[in-house]
């Protein structure tokens, strides 16, 4: 069985022995507490039949996640592109994009893994880096996670910037710049990951993938960057992340969770809101952050009821 399938399956089994009854189809489209009630009403649009469902609770769990709806930046001009021009959540493989000449806008994870497809597949590929970014090989991050356990983040990321100098030597020359922070810290502080090189450094260093700088505008089917420099392009791939929809649905709370769905208590105390509210894996800490969020939540419930 696939790793893919054994997650799948593990969902499954969790439901059905816990018996859980997950309401699928359904988009939240409005949350407030109730004050003479003390219970917050929720509503839902259920998607398959188009009709609003609307349900009540002593407590509510905000656990929508980090990746709510796909970004793509206000850029001048874009409507004006002659190409086509898509999220990576609907980008599919580089087979389509052979022979063109192919933008790949962000050099996160998947930036730099979407980059390396395109190239494999014969595209003419470019991929434009805003800021400085920690590359690490997986064997790293194992090691760092391991490292963790026994020294402290300042200590383990000595070690990361090290390590990977010694494998991909100095990026700037092509265009990638480390952070002056470590990525451990990058991660705890900032919720930013580090790129997990697949393949993707070695199309860089051989000019098979061009790094650009940041876009600046777009005008028909020539992209200008930062540099003042332009190139023309078929498609662009935005790589650009997610917002969050929360602010968008949940009504009332000024205390929790600020307008981009960020808590606003500090860490360790970040999962608790006013009224029955909380908060589940939206501290930017990665799915063990996720774990102990729900643990917390679950004994202030227990301890409640």
């Amino acid at each position: 069985m696939s790793r893919k399938n054994q997650f799948l399956q593990y969902l499954e089994d969790y439901v059905s022995r816990f018996k859980i009854s997950p309401m699928y189809q359904r988009s939240v489209e409005f949350a407030s507490f109730d004050e003479e009630a003390k219970k917050w009403n929720v509503k839902a649009k259920n998607v398959s039949s188009g009709e609003i469902e609307e349900y009540s609770a002593r407590f509510l769990v905000v656990a929508s996640g980090e990746t709510s709806n796909p970004f793509i930046p206000e850029l001048e001009g874009l409507n004006t592109f002659s190409g086509e021009f898509l999220h990576s959540t609907k980008f599919k493989n580089g087979k389509t994009y052979r022979d063109k000449n192919v933008l790949v806008v962000g050099s996160g994870n998947s930036g730099m893994e979407i980059a390396l497809d395109l190239a494999n597949h014969g595209a003419r590929t470019s991929i434009a880096i805003r800021s400085p970014i920690h590359i690490l090989s997986r064997e790293m991050v194992y090691l760092g996670l391991t490292l963790m356990k026994y020294f402290s983040t300042g200590i383990v990321d000595k070690v990361m910037a090290m390590l990977s100098k010694l494998v991909y030597g100095d990026l700037s020359k092509h265009g990638i710049i480390r952070p002056a922070e470590g990525p451990f810290f990058m991660k705890v502080a900032y919720g930013k990951y580090p790129v997990f090189d697949v393949g993707t450094v070695k199309k860089i260093k051989s000019g098979e993938i061009q790094v650009l700088p940041a876009l600046e505008s777009i005008r028909g089917d020539e992209v200008v960057f930062e540099n003042g420099k332009s190139h023309p392009f078929d498609a662009i791939v935005f790589c650009t992340g997610f917002e969050r929809s929360t602010n968008k649905w949940l009504k009332g709370d000024d205390y929790l969770l600020n307008e981009n769905g960020i808590p606003k208590p500090s860490y360790p105390n970040h999962w608790k809101g006013k009224d029955g509210l909380y908060c589940v894996g939206l501290s930017r800490r990665g799915l063990y952050g996720a774990g102990a969020d729900a643990q917390s939540v679950v004994n202030d419930i227990k301890a409640l009821m």
